[in-house]
C-alpha cells in the first residue's frame, strides 16, 4: 500500500551529480514493507562504476563548495531543517512504510533529523582555529580548520533518516561533499535527502546518493583515493572490514558499531521509574537499535518485584502495523531477524531461562514477534555476549555493586549503558566504573543532538553530535608565518 502523502518523496533512482539515474545495468532491488510483506517499489542495484562517478562528482563539487562561506552554508542548512519539518508527516509515513516502526517513532526520528541539521548549521560557524603565542619574535603561529574533502557515509536500516542526518549535517557544515549509501532495505528515507537538498538549493554534486551492492559500493569507497573520510553506522563485523580496507589509503574513519547495553537496577532504585525506562530502552523500534538494552542486571532484593512489574508493562504494548493508530511496536525488519530472536530464546530456555511473557511469533504473522521477558538469565546464554537486536529482555540477578559493574563490563562492546539508583555516591562510582561511551542514570533514552554519541572498545571510533561531532570532518592545519621583521 502506497499512501498519497509520502509518494511524492519516493525516489526510485540514484542521485549522482545532480541527476536522478538508474543503475548502469538497469537492474533493481525490491523494497518490501515488513508489516505487510508487499513490495513498495524498487531502487537501482548499483556497483563500482556508479560509485566511481558519484565520488568524481563529489570531488568536483568540493572545489567550489569548500569555498562557500560558513554563513552561506549555515543559511542553506537552516532551509534544509525547515524543509524536513514542513514535510515531517510525509517523511515519517515513508519511513514507517519501509522500516516498520510506529508512526509516532518515525515522526520523532524525522524531528531528530531536522534537529541534527539545525545543530550543525550552528556549529558550522564555530569551527574555530587558534593564534598561538609564538616562541619567535618575528613569526606568528596560526592553527586553522578546513574540510577534509569527499566523505563517504554508509548507514543502516534501523534509523534510516537520523543516522544520515548525523553524517550529512557535519559534512555540509564543514564544507565537505558526500557520497551516501543507505541500506537497501530502507533506501527511500536516504534518497529523500537528495530531493530535500535539491529543493533548498544545495549545489549539484555536493550530496550524491546511491543504492546497490554493499560489497561493490563499499569496495570502491574504501579504495578510492579521492574519498578522505568514511563514516559508518552498522555492525562491528562490517566496521572492522571497512577499517582494514580504509587503511590502504589512510582515510579518516568514524565508526558507530554494535552494542551490548546493560541496564542495571539497584535495590535502592525507584522501581516504577526503572520499569518505564526499561520499556523505552528495550522495546523502542522493536528492540532494533544499537543502544537498546541487551542485558537487564537486577539486584537480588528487588529482582522479583522488577520482573513482575516489567512483564506486566511489556504485556500492555500494542503490536501492529506502524501506520495504525496507537501502535507501539511494529514488525521486525525481516524473517532473518525473527529467526535470530528465536535462536536466542531457544538457547535461553534450554539453559534454564524462564519465559515470563511472550516468547513466540505474534498472531499477526509475518515478522511480527511478541515482546519477550526471560527471567533467570545466566552468563552461559548466547545473548550475554551477542547483540539481540529484537524484542527479547533477559534479566540477570546480581548481589553487589561491584559484581554489577563487572558483569556490565564483561563484553567487547562499550556503546550504551543504563543504571537506576537513588544513591548519589553510587551514581558517580558506577558512572566512572562503566566502560561505555553513553551512560543513562535513571533515564532510558538519552540521545540528543547537543551531546556526543559514540562507543568505546569494539563499539566504535569517533563521536556524532555535540561540538565533537564536526571534528572528524575537519583537518587541522598549522601555518607558521616568518620574516615579519618585528
Amino acid at each position: 500500500m502506497m499512501l498519497q502523502k509520502s509518494s511524492q518523496f519516493m525516489k526510485q533512482a540514484n542521485l549522482i551529480d545532480g541527476e536522478w539515474v538508474a543503475a548502469d545495468s538497469g537492474k533493481t532491488i525490491d523494497v518490501i514493507n515488513p508489516a505487510t510483506g508487499l513490495k513498495i517499489g524498487t531502487v537501482p542495484n548499483s556497483g563500482k562504476a556508479e560509485t566511481q562517478r558519484a565520488i568524481n562528482a563529489a570531488a568536483k563539487a568540493f572545489k567550489t563548495w569548500r569555498k562557500t562561506s560558513v554563513l552561506e552554508r549555515s543559511k542553506l542548512m537552516r532551509k534544509l531543517h525547515d524543509a524536513i519539518l514542513d514535510n515531517q508527516d510525509a517523511l515519517a509515513e515513508l519511513l514507517t512504510l519501509e522500516q516498520g516502526k510506529s508512526l509516532a517513532e518515525s515522526k520523532g526520528e524525522i524531528g531528530m533529523s531536522a534537529a541534527y541539521i539545525l545543530w550543525y548549521a550552528e556549529e558550522a560557524r564555530r569551527t574555530y582555529g587558534d593564534v598561538v603565542p609564538s616562541p619567535w619574535a618575528d613569526r606568528r603561529i596560526l592553527v586553522t580548520k578546513e574540510p577534509v574533502g569527499v566523505i563517504a557515509a554508509i548507514t543502516p536500516w534501523n534509523f534510516p533518516s537520523s543516522m544520515l542526518a548525523r553524517k550529512i549535517g557535519p559534512a555540509l557544515a564543514s564544507g565537505c561533499t558526500a557520497v551516501v549509501k543507505p541500506a537497501t532495505q530502507t533506501p527511500y528515507s536516504g534518497l529523500v535527502w537528495g530531493s530535500l537538498c535539491e529543493e533548498v538549493g544545495i549545489p549539484k554534486g555536493v550530496v550524491n546518493i546511491l543504492t546497490g551492492s554493499a560489497t561493490e559500493i563499499g569496495g570502491e569507497i574504501t579504495s578510492n583515493e579521492l574519498v578522505r573520510k568514511i563514516t559508518f553506522t552498522g555492525s562491528t563485523e562490517i566496521g572492522k572490514i571497512l577499517i582494514k580496507q580504509a587503511a590502504d589509503t589512510v582515510k579518516k574513519v568514524s565508526m558507530e558499531l554494535g552494542g551490548n547495553a546493560p541496564f542495571i537496577v539497584f535495590d535502592d532504585a525507584d522501581v516504577d521509574r526503572a520499569v518505564d525506562g526499561a520499556i523505552i530502552a528495550k522495546f523502542r523500534n522493536s528492540g532494533q537499535t544499537c543502544v537498546c538494552t541487551n542485558r537487564f542486571l537486577v539486584q537480588a532484593g528487588i529482582y522479583d518485584t522488577f520482573v513482575e512489574k516489567f512483564a506486566a508493562a511489556t504485556q500492555k504494548l500494542k503490536i501492529g502495523n506502524g501506520l495504525e493508530e496507537g501502535t507501539q511496536q511494529g514488525p521486525l525488519i525481516d524473517d532473518k531477524a525473527v529467526a535470530k530472536v528465536e535462536e536466542f530464546i531457544a538457547d535461553a530456555t534450554q539453559k534454564g531461562g524462564k519465559i515470563i511473557t511472550g516468547g513466540k511469533r505474534h498472531a499477526l504473522g509475518g515478522s511480527f514477534f511478541e515482546p519477550t521477558v526471560i527471567a533467570d538469565a545466566t552468563p552461559e546464554m548466547l545473548f550475554t555476549k551477542e547483540e539481540i537486536f529484537g524484542p527479547v529482555a533477559p534479566i540477570y540477578k546480581f548481589q553487589s555493586e561491584q559484581e554489577a559493574v563487572d558483569l556490565a563490563n564483561d563484553t567487547q562492546f562499550g556503546l550504551a549503558s543504563y543504571f537506576y539508583t537513588q544513591d548519589l555516591g553510587r551514581v558517580f562510582r558506577v558512572s566512572e566504573g562503566l566502560k561505555y561511551g553513553l551512560i543513562g542514570v535513571n533515564e532510558g533514552m538519552i540521545t540528543t543532538v547537543e551531546a556526543p554519541f559514540g562507543g568505546l572498545k569494539e563499539s566504535g571510533l569517533g563521536k556524532e553530535g555535540g561540538h565533537q561531532g564536526i571534528e572528524d570532518y575537519l583537518d587541522t592545519k598549522y601555518v607558521c608565518v616568518g620574516g615579519l621583521g618585528l
